[in-house]
């Protein structure tokens, strides 16, 4: 049975999952499949496993240690597999995950240096914080960089660079602008489900600044379309603003097409994060791009 992992992944997927349902689909069979390879494990054991429940499924005593063994094998099984990949000659890439923000504008600058560090191909995959933390979960990705966690249970988060985020405009601006300043400008704003949107709600909440009151001219889907959308619009006696990373507007600063500046008395930032699955934390891989991109913390 043990020589048959297709069950025991089934296994794995199940638990993780935290639903058969789930389960069967992430794995593409049928429900009736993911219950009949469960069956056929607790038969093999002896002993019940999984119970199920309204709310999802629960591992029995059995199922917990069954479960303990069973992530081993799995990590056995995938560092062999990279092992025998290596025998044959067959290129092995690392997969690095990595939100819009962090993929379009901090990690090109060294990528080329993190393939140095691990000794490997690395390729970077780019989309929003929730998808790149499913696809670290169903181990498409080795590696991901977030600027919203998406906390797991199966899922090491560590504290990596803060963000600043800073008022920014076509138009020069003062070192400093007073909250109650902020009503004056044109402003494009991200759309409302965005973590950077949400960030900057919360801030100005605690200023005591009702965004409901703003002069919006527009609202868009990404910061790099705000960056685009400040630098086209037109010389006004009122600027247009918005809120952005320091990190997408960094070249248009020190070229002097953007200016920026901050709020006075408040500080917008955010903690952006290295996340890995936690049956990978003693990878020596990971333990090499871990050191390397800590210490490149100051960015």
């Amino acid at each position: 049975m043990l020589k048959d992992f297709t069950k025991i992944e089934t296994f794995l997927t199940v638990v993780r999952e935290k639903s058969f349902s789930k389960a069967s689909k992430k794995l593409g069979i049928s429900q009736p499949a993911v219950t009949q390879q469960i069956k056929l494990l607790e038969d093999y054991i002896e002993d019940k496993i999984v119970d199920r429940k309204k709310n999802g499924i629960r591992l029995t005593k059995t199922g917990e240690e069954f479960h303990k063994i069973a992530l081993k094998l799995d990590k056995c099984i995938n560092s062999s597999e990279k092992e025998m990949l290596k025998l044959i000659n067959k290129d092995i890439i690392f997969i690095l995950g990595a939100s819009f923000m962090i993929g379009n504008y901090i990690l090109p600058g060294f990528l080329s240096k993190i393939k140095e560090e691990i000794k490997n191909d690395v390729m970077l995959e780019i989309d929003d914080s929730e998808k790149i933390t499913e696809e670290l979960v169903d181990r498409k990705v080795d590696f991901a960089i977030l600027e919203h966690p998406v906390f797991r249970d199966d899922i090491i988060f560590r504290e990596w660079l803060e963000d600043e985020l800073f008022l920014v405009s076509k138009s020069p601006l003062p070192k400093y602008v007073k909250p109650e300043d902020l009503y004056n400008y044109h402003w494009i704003c991200r759309e409302e489900n965005s973590h950077t949107r949400k960030i900057v709600q919360e801030a100005f909440d605690a200023m005591g600044i009702d965004c409901k009151s703003f002069n919006l001219r527009s609202t868009v889907s990404s910061s790099t379309a705000v960056k685009q959308m400040i630098l086209k619009t037109p010389s006004e006696d009122t600027a247009t603003v918005s809120i952005i990373s320091r990190h997408i507007i960094k070249d248009e600063l020190e070229n002097g097409t953007l200016y920026c500046a901050r709020i006075k008395d408040f500080k917008l930032s955010r903690i952006l994060y290295l996340a890995y699955l936690k049956d990978r934390k003693h990878d020596a891989t990971l333990d090499t791009l871990i050191s390397y991109l800590m210490h490149k913390r100051r960015i």
